[in-house]
């Protein structure tokens, strides 16, 4: 049997940020966020319809994290402990070299970095402590902030390769 990496919960500071576990109490913020139509305009995904969505979704996400199947950060503002986004690591391979992230960020919040300084410091976190060697990332290919950010902090992409189901998306990568 392997320990799960995520116990205990890796909690993440960077300049400004701090990455930490998501809480039952972000209900709130988790439900404005998921329900937000800027949020999710190039998201295949329901919205959150109400609280108990919300709070359901978090239940489930912690409850990934406990199994050690995935891993997801609330992104708090550090000098405020505002929540402002999402990030996470997820879909790992099976020798667990390769994982996925994903990220959402609140619209006040676009446009000022929060989600390059997040997401250097995941990418940080999943090479040097899960020793992953590729995370990948998927993304809609109309949305170019999310493109812009992948590739300066130096995901290529991944040409010809196919997210089913999803095709409007590109899949890029990032590698060790």
């Amino acid at each position: 049997m392997t320990t799960n990496p995520f116990n205990p919960f890796p909690i993440l500071t960077t300049e400004k940020l701090l990455l930490r576990k998501i809480s039952p109490d972000d209900d709130q913020a988790i439900y404005l966020q998921r329900s937000s139509p800027v949020v999710n305009k190039y998201i295949a995904r329901t919205p959150v319809a109400d609280i108990t969505e919300a709070q359901a979704w978090i239940a489930r996400i912690n409850n990934n994290v406990d199994l050690g199947l995935s891993i997801n950060w609330a992104i708090t503002l550090k000098d405020s402990g505002t929540f402002i986004g999402l990030i996470c690591l997820w879909n790992f391979s099976e020798d667990r070299t390769i994982a996925e992230t994903g990220y959402e960020l609140s619209p006040a919040y676009h446009g000022k970095g929060y989600m390059n300084e997040a997401l250097q410091c995941v990418l940080d976190y999943g090479f040097s402590k899960l020793n992953l060697k590729t995370i990948t990332a998927y993304t809609h290919w109309e949305n170019k902030k999310s493109l812009a950010l992948l590739k300066k902090i130096g995901f290529i992409w991944n040409e010809g390769e196919i997210d089913e189901g999803f095709p409007h998306n590109v899949i890029y990568s990032i590698s060790k």
